[in-house]
C-alpha cells in the first residue's frame, strides 16, 4: 500500500514559510473503528522538499508521532516563490506518493510585518487628531457662536 499524499497547506511569515502537514488517512479498520496511520506505525518519517528559482532542495528527513503537525522553513528570500512537496514513509512502508505542490507568492513573505506596522501607524495618527481636536474644543477654538452664560456676562 502506498502512504500519501498527506495535506498540505502553507503561510508566509517573514523570511520564512509555516508548513502545516496533516497525514493521509489509512483505510485500515479494527473494531469497526478507522485507524490512523500513527495508530499503526506509531512513527512516521516525512521529508519536505522547497522549490524556488534556484532549484529543489530536500530538507532532512524528521519524525512525527503526530497526525497534523507544522513545521518553519527559515532564512528565505523575501522577493522568491516558494513551493512545497511533502513525503511521508513509514519503517515498514517506503511506497509513498508525494503531496501536490503548495505555493507562495514572494510578496505575501513580507507583507505581513508591513501590514501590522500599516495598521499601528494609522491607529497613532487617529489618536493625535482626536487629542488634538480635544484641546483645541476645551481651549474654546471650536463652538464659539455659544452665548456666555449671564453671570460670565
Amino acid at each position: 500500500a502506498f502512504l500519501g499524499p498527506p495535506e498540505v497547506n502553507i503561510t508566509p511569515c517573514v523570511n520564512c514559510i509555516n508548513v502545516t502537514i496533516k497525514l493521509p488517512t489509512s483505510h485500515y479498520r479494527e473494531k469497526g473503528k478507522l485507524l490512523s496511520l500513527i495508530d499503526i506505525y506509531e512513527e512516521l518519517d516525512y521529508e519536505i522538499t522547497l522549490k524556488s528559482q534556484d532549484g529543489e532542495h530536500k530538507r532532512p528527513w524528521e519524525k512525527t508521532t503526530k497526525e497534523v503537525f507544522s513545521t518553519v522553513i527559515e532564512e528565505l528570500y523575501p522577493s522568491r516563490n516558494y513551493c512545497v512537496s511533502v513525503v511521508v514513509t513509514a519503517s515498514l512502508n517506503k511506497h509513498f506518493i508525494p503531496s501536490p505542490w503548495k505555493c507562495v507568492p514572494s510578496d505575501s513573505m513580507a507583507r505581513p510585518g508591513y501590514h501590522v506596522a500599516a495598521v499601528a501607524v494609522a491607529v497613532c495618527v487617529s489618536v493625535v487628531i482626536v487629542a488634538a481636536l480635544k484641546c483645541l474644543h476645551a481651549g474654546g477654538f471650536f463652538l464659539q457662536g455659544k452665548s456666555l452664560p449671564r453671570a460670565l456676562v
